[in-house]
């Protein structure tokens, strides 16, 4: 895989096809590798970068002595669209939805549209309404005992209560070993991703100011936290589209990928085609 420096930490990405660009961003405890498929789908038509966030995949730890924040992870995405030619598509689930929003915010970098499968913008819960306080609660409880389980040494249990929390209890035990080894091994970066979702200061009124075509995504028996974020961002962003997917959980690009690969790919030719079709309209 390619490589770039940023802050003193390599970060390593995907690259393939050619046409407008657009970068996907991975949940926590995965990689670039959980959107082969996509990547595979979106080359034909784009050029596709698809990064490994901080601590995962092939990309270095986090450098700073201070806690990690959101933008220093939208930094990864912003550093890829300063190569690219046009604005850039974006795509991000989970942990990287939440940098996906963070990138869209900070306005460093042109950006045709956005699409977000359950964001952890965590902050937007905060005073929402009491279900929101609740859910915030339930979100830090899961972040404190990963914590403290690590802290002893405690992988296992720490990432067992971090999947079964997002997945559904069980979920944990139904992986086959060498999955359940995969996850034990990106443990260290789970409370620095919890950091920066939970520490996050952007509001929900920020998210009302993007102007973007934004597609919004999850699944019905997902957690509580997770669809509430996502029905909070679908009634603040004027020009935004929301796909509820019977069954799925939060997981969903993965347990559900041919129509979560299937929405996105249409909602970025819709928005690529919009603009070859003012283009053209301008020429004439």
């Amino acid at each position: 895989m390619p490589a770039f420096n940023l802050d003193g930490a390599r970060i390593a990405y995907r690259q393939g096809g050619a046409g407008e660009p657009v970068v996907l961003l991975h949940s926590s405890t995965g990689s670039s590798g959980q959107w082969a498929a996509l990547f595979d789908a979106l080359r034909q038509d784009f050029q596709v970068l698809v990064p490994d966030l901080y601590g995962y995949g092939e990309s270095d730890d986090w450098p700073g002595i201070r806690p990690i924040s959101l933008a220093d992870e939208a930094a990864i995405a912003e550093a890829l669209a300063q190569t690219c030619d046009g604005p850039i598509h974006l795509v991000g689930h989970s942990y990287g939805g939440a940098v996906a929003l963070k990138t869209a915010l900070r306005g460093k970098v042109a950006i045709r549209s956005l699409s977000v499968i359950e964001p952890v913008a965590f902050n937007i819960l905060r005073n929402s309404d009491p279900w929101g306080d609740q859910y915030l609660r339930q979100v830090g409880a899961v972040a404190d005992f990963v914590q403290s389980a690590l802290s002893q040494g405690n992988r296992n249990s720490a990432m067992r209560r971090f999947v079964d929390f997002w997945s559904g209890p069980g979920a944990w035990t139904s992986l086959s070993p060498d999955q359940r080894h995969k996850i034990m091994r990106t443990a260290p970066k789970v409370p620095l991703d919890f950091w920066a979702t939970l520490s996050d200061t952007a509001t929900l009124k920020e998210y009302g100011a993007l102007k973007l075509p934004t597609l919004l995504m999850c699944g019905t028996v997902s957690p509580a936290a997770s669809r509430r974020i996502v029905s909070l961002l679908d009634l603040v962003i004027s020009d935004c589209r929301l796909l509820v997917l019977p069954g799925a959980g939060h997981m969903l690009p993965l347990t559900h990928a041919p129509a979560v690969n299937e929405t996105i790919a249409a909602h970025l030719r819709r928005y690529a085609a919009q603009r070859t079709e003012t283009m053209r309209s301008r020429a004439a």
